[in-house]
């Protein structure tokens, strides 16, 4: 299976989950301590409407700061649908994974980028299941693509930050609980009752 096909995958289970959200779970507490759902959901909602801009060849300065703030208004799941949407399509382009992409980072090879956002959903598609009470059940395909990718890469997320630091999990543990771990989630993670 290719990347972009586990990515788009990954990308509309998001959104799927997204309308699983009940109205009272909007201000649940997430694994990422200091979100709760709604700014967790607004997060990767804002990384997926960043996607297109910058898939199409725009600069950060070009993209501005027209995707910061709410980005759900009143109807979340349409707006985490709308936004998957384009995600999906943002990287169809036969040449988008094989050029630069403008990041904070600097110019970053799409492909890169790309596992970048596989990373975003399959993480954060997890911490938003856990939190409002769903099992979590990651792409299988995604996340052994996403544990290759990363196991590469674990030393440069820990030592700039952008990851906390790993979680022990038992040997026996399975592919999708060794990939959380790896991003700084407790596996066992569940909301205080």
């Amino acid at each position: 299976m290719d990347l972009l096909t586990i990515y788009r995958r990954t990308v509309a289970d998001f959104a799927d989950q997204v309308g699983r959200v009940d109205s009272d779970q909007w201000t649940a507490p997430t694994p990422c301590a200091d979100w709760d759902v709604r700014t967790l959901v607004n997060h990767v909602v804002g990384e997926e409407r960043w996607s297109e801009p910058l898939f199409a060849g725009a600069s950060l300065d070009e993209v501005g700061d027209r995707f910061a703030g709410d980005l759900l208004g009143v109807d979340p799941a349409a707006a985490a649908r709308d936004a998957a949407e384009r995600a999906g399509r943002a990287p169809a382009e036969p040449a988008a994974l094989d050029r630069d992409v403008a990041l904070s980072a600097g110019p970053t090879p799409g492909r890169e980028y790309l596992h970048q956002l596989l990373a975003e959903h399959l993480v954060h598609g997890w911490d938003l299941a856990v939190a409002i009470g769903v099992e979590p059940r990651l792409d299988p395909e995604g996340v052994r693509e996403c544990a290759r990718w990363f196991g590469e890469r674990v030393p440069m997320y820990r030592d700039s930050g952008l990851t906390d630091p790993g979680v022990p999990v038992p040997p026996d543990a399975s592919d999708q609980d060794r990939l959380v771990a790896a991003f700084g989630r407790d596996p066992d993670w569940h909301p205080e009752r």
